[in-house]
């Protein structure tokens, strides 16, 4: 069996910058265990497999090298990116997920993609775990969580880019991950997202957390369009928005890597 995949870096229009992702096409799923170890062979942070619905609809799974993601943002952008770049799609796709519901996704006139995520706003933790604390170095002035990470908030960019973390401490609060943030100097808000439990030390950009971190942030700083910058090695900026109820999550994305699976 040949299957199509590319690796695309997200949140970047620069390679080997961003988050990178596989993404690989398929006509009907292949078993779980299967695609678990092209993920594991793939060793990035997140491999999407989709298969055709229908005109512009999509069925969307994501892979970390440990385990199955409920939902991942940087793979459905770089997903997004390969259908409209290879595959002349053009239009609004709709990703069907068995999570998060459907996801709607387009290309801007700039280039940019468009990403309409659920709003995943955390609510405050008033007994916030032990595990949390020693994990991180500094302390938090405030956390809070929602179905993904727990959120620690602190005082400026400078405490979120210099934290030292503790993969085994953070790993005990599974199935959460942790996500570390703060104004920003140059952006509206920073952030570092750890998650040793699902994925690994430290994911370069996650999309999906700043559906939480947006409307976090928008009630903060008064504001509905926010310009973010997650603080990785690699880095990656994301530009913000909320409408109604969706929370927008914008991205450029580069490929590096055209070519075939065979099983």
């Amino acid at each position: 069996m040949k299957l199509p995949i590319y690796i695309v870096d997200a949140f970047t229009n620069t390679q080997f910058k961003g988050n990178s992702a596989a993404v690989v096409l398929l006509d009907t799923w292949l078993d779980d265990g299967v695609m678990q170890s092209i993920a594991i062979e793939n060793n990035l942070s997140e491999t999407a497999f989709i298969s055709i619905k229908g005109h512009n609809a999509y069925d969307i799974r994501w892979f970390s090298p440990i385990t199955e993601i409920d939902f991942c943002g940087h793979a459905t952008l770089a997903a997004s990116f390969v259908l409209f770049e290879y595959y002349q799609v053009t239009g609004e796709i709709q990703f069907s997920t068995d999570k998060v519901g459907d996801l709607f996704i387009s290309r801007q006139p700039t280039g940019f993609i468009e990403m309409k995520f659920p709003n995943q706003e955390p609510e405050p933790v008033l007994d916030i775990p032990s595990e949390l604390l020693a994990g991180l170095s500094k302390k938090p002035i405030e956390v809070l969580k929602n179905r993904q990470a727990y959120f620690a908030i602190f005082e400026t960019e400078e405490d979120v880019t210099s934290l030292q973390y503790e993969s085994e401490a953070l790993k005990s609060l599974a199935p959460l991950d942790v996500v570390v943030t703060a104004t920003g100097d140059k952006y509206d808000f920073v952030s570092r997202y750890f998650w040793p439990a699902n994925g690994g030390d430290e994911d370069p950009v996650t999309g999906s957390i700043h559906s939480g971190l947006t409307p976090y942030w928008s009630k903060k700083l008064n504001k509905t369009e926010l310009k973010a910058y997650q603080a990785s090695f690699r880095g990656g900026e994301l530009f913000c928005s909320i409408v109604g109820e969706q929370i927008l999550v914008s991205g450029q994305a580069v490929v590096y890597l055209t070519g075939t699976i065979d099983i």
